[in-house]
């Protein structure tokens, strides 16, 4: 990946929706080579997909809450079921398995508290779990999901 597709990447993640004639201008390149440079990108997977962010207040979903999950089992059998059980559920937005004194982390979207509780009794009914914390969001500060492209100096 050269600067050129970093730059690309980095307009990219700031408006998906660019034409590619600008995208072109923006980076120096004429339209065509552009255009394939993205494709490129896509078919390698460093761009997963094109998406609209939506601001979840706006489609009434005001609560965020950061469950921390530990378990006593941590075979592949159990993963797998867990796995399947809560990328299953929707109200799931991010899924990390992680290191230290919790085993999972999620990032749970949803309506309000009795969303939350129904979501949260689907959970312990759907694996065993050792204890489930969860975190309600009061306030979001930050919120991204554009990446910090390294050996691009972006300003930011």
């Amino acid at each position: 990946m050269d600067a050129i597709d970093r730059k690309i990447l980095n307009i990219l993640q700031e408006n998906a929706s660019i034409a590619i004639a600008d995208l072109a201008k923006a980076v120096g390149l004429s339209p065509t080579p552009c255009w394939k440079r993205v494709q490129k990108l896509e078919s390698s997977g460093v761009i997963l997909g094109r998406v609209a962010l939506v601001d979840p207040q706006k489609i009434g979903l005001g609560l965020t809450v950061f469950v921390s999950i530990e378990t006593e089992d941590h075979s592949q059998p159990w993963l797998a079921r867990f796995a399947a059980a809560v990328a299953a559920m929707p109200e799931v937005m991010d899924i990390y398995r992680m290191a230290g004194d919790v085993d999972y982390l999620l990032r749970v979207v949803v309506a309000d508290t009795g969303a939350y509780d129904a979501f949260y009794q689907r959970l312990i009914a759907a694996v065993p779990l050792k204890k489930v914390t969860s975190r309600f969001a009061m306030e979001r500060v930050k919120s991204t999901s554009a990446y910090r492209i390294p050996g691009l100096d972006t300003g930011r």
